[in-house]
């Protein structure tokens, strides 16, 4: 007679189910990542086959970009009515539809409207992500976790950077749409295995979340620092690749720039991971936002691509560390609200990232690029020690680990 399961086969199942987890998780935040990294190499290559202005073009991207900031709080609050996993499957469908219908545009309003929803949906993904591990993770280990969700977004950032316009040249724009889409599909499927989380906030008031989420202080700091580090750190890599072309470097090389942001993602955030079990609360923000006034500091003295592809290799530490931190932080601070908080976070993020380019946009017209960045370097300072500080003084509640 065979052996029944036993105790070790029972172990070595329940290990393989936060791997899976682990792996879908990473898989959303890279299909969502690399959906919106997509659009700005093929800027040009869509304006050339529409026939349009690239302004337009331009303009239909920013309608994405606006969708993915402005929807997050939603589907926060969207996650604590119908739980996380059923939204994010909702979102994603959505997501593949819109996306497969702007491979098939023809002219720049389908595009735009078409893009927005896809923005729109596709933010779901990676908060829902962080709140999920916020519910199945203990604290001690959550840091690490959500550095390891980062890996999926840094690959994402990568191939989305380097290899859609590569496919636009050889191939065609509406390809990548093509891909993105079907994959943004069979994530709809291969969620349905997700294990539920156990914490539960279905048919939570909208209002009680946020009425929780306007009393407590400590959220508040949170989303100000989220919105700090929407100005400092993807505001600044918005500009980088512009910056460098502005030099005389051409489009190619200087979009390029943008990989190496991913790529620094995806090292730094693995250390991250192993620093989180080791340092205190305060190291890795600071030594994130000592990387970012680097990275500024060293681009406002001289644009070339070198000094580029360094820059963004220490942005992308200053995400992995600083930014990672602060997601962290999100996911523990309320935890009975924390699908709002997290989704009110991206919020705040984004909305920073667009206020730095409606800021920085005169003087990137004038060329003075030089200014933004170093502006961008003296305001991570501050970000950097508020963050190190409030994190090293913040405690967690009761039933996060804190001491009652």
């Amino acid at each position: 007679m065979g052996a029944g399961p036993g105790p070790s086969g029972s172990g070595a199942a329940a290990a393989r189910k936060p791997a899976a987890a682990r792996r879908l998780l990473q898989a959303t935040a890279l299909v969502s990542t690399l959906d919106r990294f997509a659009m700005p190499p093929m800027l040009i290559a869509i304006a050339r086959d529409l026939g349009v202005p690239l302004t337009q073009v331009v303009q239909a991207a920013s309608v994405y970009f606006l969708a993915y900031g402005l929807m997050q709080p939603v589907w926060g609050m969207v996650s604590d009515r119908i739980g996380l996993i059923r939204t994010m499957r909702v979102a994603l469908l959505v997501a593949a539809l819109a996306t497969g219908v702007s491979a098939l545009v023809a002219g720049q309003l389908g595009l735009a409207i078409a893009r927005g929803v896809a923005g729109g949906t596709f933010s779901a993904g990676i908060p829902a992500g962080l709140v999920y591990l916020g519910d199945t993770v203990p604290p001690a280990e959550r840091q690490r976790e959500i550095t390891n969700l980062m890996s999926g977004s840094a690959i994402g950032t990568a191939l989305g950077a380097s290899g859609a316009g590569v496919v636009a040249q050889l191939l065609s724009w509406r390809v990548t749409f093509v891909i993105t889409g079907l994959a943004a599909l069979a994530l709809v499927v291969a969620l349905r295995r997700l294990p539920p989380a156990p914490r539960h906030r279905e048919g939570q008031r909208l209002g009680t979340a946020l009425g929780q989420v306007a009393r407590s202080r400590v959220s508040w700091l949170v989303l100000l620092l989220a919105f700090g580090d929407g100005v400092v750190v993807l505001g600044v890599l918005t500009l980088l690749p512009a910056a460098v072309e502005s030099t005389g470097v051409g489009a190619g090389v200087a979009g390029s720039v943008t990989a190496f942001y991913g790529f620094g993602m995806l090292v730094f955030a693995r250390v991250a991971g192993v620093l989180s079990l080791r340092l205190g609360r305060w190291q890795l923000p600071a030594m994130g936002a000592a990387a970012g006034v680097v990275g500024s500091g060293l681009v406002a003295l001289t644009r070339t691509p070198v000094a580029a592809v360094v820059t963004a290799l220490l942005l992308g530490l200053a995400w992995a560390w600083l930014h990672s931190t602060m997601q962290t932080w999100a996911t523990e601070v309320l935890p009975s609200a924390r699908a709002t908080v997290v989704s009110l976070f991206a919020g705040a993020l984004f909305t920073g990232s667009a206020a730095a380019a409606l800021l920085s946009a005169g003087p990137a017209e004038d060329g003075r690029y030089g200014a933004v960045f170093a502006v961008a370097a003296v305001l991570t300072v501050p970000l950097g020690v508020a963050a190190a500080v409030g994190r090293a003084r913040w405690r967690p509640p009761a039933d996060e680990g804190g001491a009652p």
